[in-house]
């Protein structure tokens, strides 16, 4: 080949694309609008502009070769990363293929990224041989940015157009239905091609109502809430609100965009409201009631006929008034001041019974039930009086009141306990006689009797519904020839025979029962008394004189001369006859030990022995024994110790200490204070060795007596039976 120096100036060969742009240089370059680099046909980076470094914030290393691309990093659209050998850049080169228009992201060295638009050519010689390429890119992350919001914009308004809650549809200038939400197909139930592409037309009720719509549209007359009535697809008739504009181009109409509301149920609610109107007028003008509305000052605002006849007055007349200035003036405050507190809200509503003056002098008696009609925000607004003459009522009620209280005086005046009660066994009158009887005042609520509790004669409980008063309202028949006793709250029981006997109305329905309650309290003492005394000559004569006779020589080995042996024999002889009299009311069964202890203390310790202790039985035999231990402690108390002194006293205490079974122990303790100095005696008498041999010997128990100086002390202890606890 021979040198170029040999050809003539005007022969030598063309420069190429490529040899020319790199010839031009780096400043060349920064003239292209825009960022633009060269790479040779080894792909390596041969000239960039100062656009290109700037949109890559960095300046490729020359020593480093770098090849394709000057960017730190590369990525597709969607965040997958791109090598530089990979690019469009190394396509080019490789194969030759352009790229136009082709989008990547890039990234800087300090991680910020921007979508680049890229176009690029390879750049051949004459030959057709690739000598490298040519990429010209730009920044297009804001027009990215611009088409990203312009999209879900886009897909904003298609969400809103076919998921909103309104019915929104499309017609077009011919009336053809070109598009129709969920909630317009879902409003009248047809599927889309029922619905799209069919006349407006077809789906209104009304054709002159439609006819209307379009004339106005096509004129450009927007529409707002315009009535019409739509067919659904079941056949039914469905009342909307259409809400609706025009869409011109370029002067011509081309179509409509329309909201439609559903308002059947209101329209229905609306038709019902006004029936009830029309029907609460009729009701208002008919009703046998006075039926008022007032305002907050009491002034009427709207009456009925029936309290223009009720009042006397007409209707102009009550127009121009208040209802207080017809009102009694000794009833007028009261209904003033419960109206006032209606009106602010302090009561909804009220009651009352008051007396109005008619034109003719005439008082007529009105009950009255006022209440409020308040605005949704609360305010006052009017006032409903419902007025209903009870001026006959009222009347039979005076009288009845009146005989009512004849009869109650009478009952009252009666010696007899009497009570009454309704059906139910509530008690709603009694006399001071029952009073007197049951030893209480019945209280509200009390059911069946006025006594506070209830025997059976043999002492079994009598639970009150179960009682004659119980059975006579229950089976509505009269009960004759029962007995019962009667517990007042002071303890004391009093026998009586009940007289219960229904009351019935006019149509004999039970609406209650009178009772007279007899007390046969004399009566019952004396059948005891007899009882006692035969009990007593039949049962007990053989021991009772045993028993008085071991008394009377014991008590006479021990006294000194019959001076002392009188009152001691007799104290210990009343003793045992208390015992009896005890016993011999009930029926020589067990005795209650308290009651025991009252009948022994009571006539002699002049309430200085305070006593306390539990509920416990004691059986005959051991009634006996205890009884001849109290009387000698009581008598030794009341000659030598603490109840010889004025201010002395005695206390006794018992409880009851569980023991196997059925069977437990009683502990007494007997305690003497406040006496003279106790000296200890010298001998053991009689009435101790009496003692020991009642708790000891008799009883199995224990007995200990100690003499102390401030006062003398007993302990007693002796098994007793404990009741079995079914729980």
């Amino acid at each position: 080949m021979s040198n170029i120096e040999d050809f003539p100036v005007s022969a030598r060969r063309q420069p190429t694309e490529f040899d020319a742009l790199v010839a031009a240089g780096d400043a060349a370059l920064d003239a292209i609008p825009g960022a633009v680099y060269l790479c040779d046909a080894e792909g390596l980076l041969v000239a960039y502009n100062t656009e290109a470094v700037e949109l890559w914030g960095r300046t490729p290393d020359p020593a480093k070769k770098e090849r394709f691309c000057g960017s730190h990093q590369l990525y597709l659209l969607d965040g997958t990363p791109l090598s530089h050998s990979d690019c469009p850049m190394a396509t080019a080169i490789q194969v030759g293929a352009a790229t136009r228009n082709a989008e990547v992201i890039m990234a800087r060295p300090d991680g910020s990224r921007f979508t680049a638009l890229v176009n690029i050519r390879a750049l051949r010689d004459r030959s057709g041989r690739i000598q490298g390429a040519i990429n010209c890119f730009q920044d297009i992350t804001g027009r990215k940015q611009i088409e990203e919001e312009v999209r879900r914009t886009k897909q904003d308004l298609e969400d809103f157009f076919e998921n909103g809650a309104v019915g929104l549809h499309i017609v077009s200038g011919e009336g053809i239905i070109l598009r129709a939400n969920k909630a317009e197909l879902e409003l009248l139930g047809y599927r889309p091609e029922e619905y799209i592409g069919r006349h407006i037309a077809e789906f209104h009720a009304d054709a002159p109502v439609i006819g209307d719509i379009l004339q106005r549209l096509s004129c450009g007359e927007p529409l707002d809430r315009y009535p019409a009535r739509l067919r659904a697809r079941d056949g039914s008739v469905k009342h909307v609100l259409i809400t609706s504009n025009s869409r011109f181009v370029d002067g011509k109409f081309v179509n409509t965009r329309c909201f439609t509301i559903d308002i059947s149920k209101l329209h229905a609610a609306e038709e019902a409201r006004q029936v009830s109107e029309a029907r609460l007028a009729a009701t208002y003008e008919a009703a046998s009631v006075g039926i008022s509305e007032t305002d907050e000052n009491g002034r009427f605002l709207r009456v009925n006929d029936f309290i223009c006849r009720m009042t006397g007055r007409s209707r102009d007349q009550l127009l121009g008034m208040t209802f207080l200035e017809y009102t009694d003036p000794d009833d007028r405050a009261d209904d003033a001041e419960l109206y006032a507190r209606q009106v602010r809200g302090e009561i909804e509503n009220y009651t009352t019974r008051k007396r109005v003056f008619r034109p003719d002098g005439s008082v007529r008696h009105l009950d009255i039930f006022s209440s409020s009609v308040r605005g949704s925000d609360g305010r006052f607004l009017y006032g409903v009086r419902v007025a209903q003459d009870v001026t006959t009522a009222k009347q039979l009620e005076d009288r009845l009141r009146e005989g009512e209280q004849r009869m109650r005086d009478l009952l009252e005046a009666l010696p007899a306990a009497i009570y009454t009660t309704d059906a139910e066994g509530r008690i709603n009158f009694f006399n001071r006689a029952a009073v007197e009887m049951a030893g209480r005042t019945p209280q509200p609520g009390n059911e069946w009797c006025v006594t506070w509790k209830l025997y059976w004669p043999d002492g079994s409980p009598l639970p009150h519904n179960e009682c004659p008063m119980a059975v006579a309202l229950r089976e509505n028949r009269p009960v004759r020839g029962a007995e019962a006793v009667a517990e007042r709250p002071d303890g004391r029981r009093v026998p009586f025979i009940p007289y219960p006997t229904p009351l019935r109305d006019s149509e004999g329905k039970l609406v209650g029962a009178i009772n007279m309650l007899v007390d046969i309290t004399e009566r019952k003492q004396a059948e005891n008394a007899q009882k006692v005394l035969i009990d007593e000559l039949n049962h007990r004569v053989k021991n009772t004189l045993a028993t008085v006779q071991s008394l009377a020589s014991q008590t006479a080995r021990h006294a000194a001369d019959l001076e002392e042996f009188l009152p001691t024999f007799t104290g210990r002889l009343l003793a045992l006859a208390r015992a009896h009299d005890l016993l011999t009311a009930r029926n020589w069964q067990d005795a209650p030990f308290e009651k025991l202890v009252y009948d022994i203390v009571a006539p002699v310790s002049a309430g200085r022995v305070v006593t306390s202790g539990p509920h416990v039985d004691l059986d005959p035999r051991t009634a006996l024994s205890i009884t001849m231990v109290l009387n000698e402690l009581l008598t030794n108390a009341a000659k030598y110790g603490a109840l010889s002194a004025r201010g002395g006293s005695v206390s006794l205490t018992w409880r009851i200490v569980d023991g196997e079974r059925s069977q437990g122990v009683l502990e007494c303790e007997w305690r003497e204070r406040g006496g003279p100095l106790v000296v200890p005696p010298k001998r053991r008498g009689f009435g101790t060795r009496l003692m020991e041999r009642c708790i000891e010997h008799d009883l199995a128990g224990n007995f200990e007596l100690v003499f102390e100086p401030e006062g003398t002390s007993c302990s007693i202890a002796f098994p007793v039976k404990v009741p079995v606890s079914n729980g």
